[in-house]
């Protein structure tokens, strides 16, 4: 298994930042980065190597390559997505179906969290579950928030930030477990939706796979602090939580 990042978004409501660099290397602690926060994480678990998918400003993110192998311990592979400033994210995921064959976490970008995450994903393995989501069932939800509805049994029945927050059982933080066995059904899933639609998200494509049959399940992540970078009061917030991981 390996890490996975989303980076290649442009994050067009953090300029100036994102003038000159993609979302992911907009800093939030000193010079530490939302994509210094996950590769940590990632390298406190035990993975030894993680795929990261680059498209706007992408010579930021080659730029620091070889620094952020060294200073965590990580052998780094960089995958061009050729439409990220096209189309959503649902193309970017499938840009790195080779790597999803060999079971990743999956990390969006732009979220900053604790190893808490990964290791909730990590102990929940082990029971015939192909995908896992961090799920957050503690915060109360709004409209922008990609909301999830779990049956029990049956794992995700529903996931999209287009439902009413009253009817979900929580909300998806951008981590993903992928077992390797599940990498080809979801990347056929990925391409189904960004040939319907370029600018649908990734978690479409789970939708899909879920509308197919295919079993998702959650792990909730408890009561922890956590936040998705979109616009500068997001980055505030992100700036006082990373300080205390």
């Amino acid at each position: 298994m390996i890490g996975l990042v989303l980076a290649a978004g442009a994050g067009r409501r953090l300029r100036p930042y994102t003038d000159t660099l993609p979302k992911a290397l907009v800093p939030v602690d000193g010079d530490i980065t939302v994509l210094d926060l996950t590769l940590a994480n990632f390298a406190e678990v035990g993975l030894t190597e993680v795929a990261i998918v680059v498209g706007y400003r992408k010579e930021a993110v080659y730029a620091r390559q070889a620094a952020l192998e060294e200073k965590y311990g990580l052998k780094l592979t960089l995958i061009d997505n050729d439409k990220a400033e096209e189309w959503n994210n649902a193309y970017s995921l499938w840009c790195a179906r080779e790597v999803l064959g060999r079971g990743v976490i999956l990390a969006n970008g732009d979220t900053v969290h604790p190893v808490s995450v990964e290791k909730t994903l990590l102990d929940a393995r082990g029971n015939g579950q192909k995908i896992i989501l961090a799920l957050d069932t503690v915060k109360n939800l709004a409209d922008e928030e990609m909301k999830v509805i779990v049956d029990g049994e049956k794992g995700v029945q529903r996931i999209t930030k287009l439902m009413d927050p009253a009817t979900a059982t929580g909300e998806y933080i951008g981590v993903t477990l992928i077992e390797a066995e599940a990498g080809a059904e979801l990347a056929d899933a990925l391409k189904t939706t960004f040939e319907k639609d370029p600018d649908l998200y990734y978690e479409d494509g789970y939708q899909e796979l879920v509308n197919r049959g295919f079993k998702i399940d959650t792990a909730p992540i408890g009561d922890v602090k956590w936040v998705e970078i979109d616009n500068h009061d997001d980055l505030a917030k992100g700036r006082e939580i990373a300080c205390q991981y």
